[in-house]
């Protein structure tokens, strides 16, 4: 056991546990490891692409109480790759061992209406809103809300959980529609594009962020990330980043931070929602940046240094959804060789062993040394997957 004093980092040898088992979680795996540090990944499924890859791995529920106390007795520190963990369960690992980030944070990234409400208490505007838990808040909406988006206040992601709802009828409808359940009506604004911001912030309060990234979305998906961010202005970026760290600052938020923003038309920024993890958005930093996302949330963990990651190489990320192992309705193997013939290819692939449309099989990071390069690359590259062109 390699247990840190207070304030201490922890040195290679310190085993660090993860909740969860997908990709998120494989990638932190491997930084950990490359760092020295041994693995553990509780998940209920012993296949999945974190624990095969991991040192360890526990097979039980997130809330399996012994299970929570053998990670406890087996880790030096316990983050989460996805914010659906049972938030107890984190707390109920603090008592014994640090967790980053801390239940706190992570419930209020769980819950829309929460997520918003601290977004008011950090200064940061979003988009005007109403929380729906109830038939009489759904008939009190004001008129100036519609016509709007409906979301789910838990559990929604990928476009889940989501109605384009646009007059009273049909927010009724949708409401049904989503089982009644606690929901939140956002109004549609007038969107130019989004960008994200990954925030790294240490338990000593220090914070680093990765470049700002620009995202394209098809089917509420993310289809493409485009780092430097080709339409964002040096004000704009600046804002961002000083928004997403005042978020980060107001939680006394310890390990790697996604925010997303809109930019409105008029070039103004709101906060669309924030992920208490490492994010599909910034996997570009695995192979354009000198130090990767999942790398910062080893060194937040662990109590490591953090400096300011630089980006070496312009750069696309392409997500390669379920999608492309399907064609005329019978399955396939996308013709990986003819990729990587390309130039300047880095393919992710997750060890997912059933593919599924909309399901996140990998990614793949384009490099180049320019941007308008990147972009030609990606487009080769979408051509010979059979993918739509950016």
């Amino acid at each position: 056991m390699n247990k840190a004093r207070k304030g201490q980092p922890l040195s290679p040898g310190a085993t660090l546990g993860v909740l969860g088992g997908g990709q998120l979680g494989r990638m932190f795996v491997h930084a950990a490891q490359t760092l020295g540090f041994d693995t553990l990944v509780l998940d209920p499924d012993k296949h999945s692409p974190a624990g095969v890859a991991a040192h360890y791995q526990l097979c039980a529920p997130y809330d399996d109480e012994r299970a929570l106390a053998e990670m406890a007795g087996r880790c030096d520190a316990v983050t989460t790759e996805f914010e659906n963990v049972p938030a107890p369960s984190l707390a109920s690992l603090a008592q014994d061992i640090p967790v980053a980030p801390s239940a706190d944070a992570v419930a209020i990234c769980q819950d829309r209406a929460a997520e918003k409400a601290h977004f008011g208490r950090a200064g940061v505007p979003c988009a005007p809103h109403a929380v729906i838990e109830t038939a009489e808040q759904l008939a009190a909406v004001a008129d100036d809300l519609l016509p709007g988006i409906l979301k789910t206040a838990r559990l929604g992601y990928d476009g889940k959980g989501q109605v384009t709802v646009a007059d009273r009828a049909a927010l009724s409808e949708a409401w049904t529609q989503l089982r009644n359940v606690p929901c939140v009506l956002e109004k549609r604004l007038p969107l130019a594009y989004e960008l994200s911001i990954i925030v790294a912030r240490g338990a000593d309060g220090q914070v680093v962020t990765l470049p700002v990234q620009q995202n394209l979305h098809r089917g509420g998906i993310l289809a493409l990330t485009t780092v430097p961010a080709p339409d964002v202005t040096q004000p704009q970026s600046d804002q961002a980043v000083a928004r997403a760290t005042a978020i980060a600052g107001s939680m006394g938020y310890v390990g790697v931070l996604c925010v997303e923003f809109f930019v409105l038309q008029d070039g103004s920024l709101v906060a669309n929602e924030m992920a208490p993890r490492p994010h599909n958005s910034g996997h570009y930093s695995i192979d354009a940046c000198d130090l990767s996302q999942f790398e910062l949330q080893v060194r937040t963990l662990a109590g490591l240094p953090l400096v300011t990651p630089r980006q070496h190489s312009p750069c696309e990320m392409v997500n390669l959804l379920g999608d492309l192992w399907f064609e005329d309705g019978r399955e396939r193997e996308p013709d990986w060789a003819a990729l990587l013939a390309l130039p300047g290819m880095h393919l992710h692939l997750y060890g997912k062993k059933q593919a599924r449309p909309a399901r996140k099989m990998g990614h793949l990071t384009v490099t180049a040394a320019t941007p308008a390069l990147a972009r030609e690359r990606a487009n080769a590259a979408a051509a010979v997957l059979g993918l739509q062109g950016f």
